[in-house]
C-alpha cells in the first residue's frame, strides 16, 4: 500500500481539492496520513504558504497538488497514475477538474502563515 502524508490545516478547502483529485487519480491502495499544521510552529514556518504539501514515502513533496496536471505528473513519476482516470478527466475538457476548483475558497486570506476564509 503507497503511504502519502498531506500537511494541511482545517477548513483548507484546496487541501479537499487535493484529496477529491487523489481518490480520482490514485491507481492502487494508498494510505493518506494528514499532519494538521496549525498545532506545530515549525510546520507553520515550512508549510503555512505552501498547503496542501503531499509528501510520498521517499519524502518528496508536490506543492499545489489541487492542480490535476501537476498532481498527474507527481503520480506517474511514481508509478501511481490511474491513466484512465486522467484520460477521462482530460477528455471531459476539465470538467472534473473545474468542478473540483469550484471548491476554491474565495476571499481567503493569510495571516501569520495561516490561512483564513474571508
Amino acid at each position: 500500500m503507497n503511504r502519502l502524508t498531506l500537511y494541511t490545516t482545517l477548513g483548507c478547502h484546496l487541501c479537499e481539492q487535493l484529496e477529491a483529485l487523489l481518490a480520482r487519480l490514485h491507481r492502487g491502495a494508498y494510505r493518506l496520513d494528514r499532519v494538521e499544521i496549525s498545532e506545530d510552529a515549525a510546520l507553520v514556518e515550512r508549510y503555512g504558504v505552501r498547503i496542501p504539501v503531499l509528501v510520498d514515502a521517499a519524502g518528496e513533496e508536490l506543492d499545489r497538488g489541487f492542480e490535476p496536471p501537476r498532481l498527474a505528473a507527481w503520480l506517474a513519476a511514481r508509478g501511481r497514475l490511474d491513466e484512465a482516470a486522467w484520460a477521462r478527466l482530460e477528455e471531459a475538457g476539465g470538467e472534473g477538474a473545474e468542478e473540483v476548483a469550484r471548491a476554491a475558497p474565495r476571499g481567503a486570506v493569510m495571516r501569520q502563515g495561516r490561512r483564513y476564509l474571508g
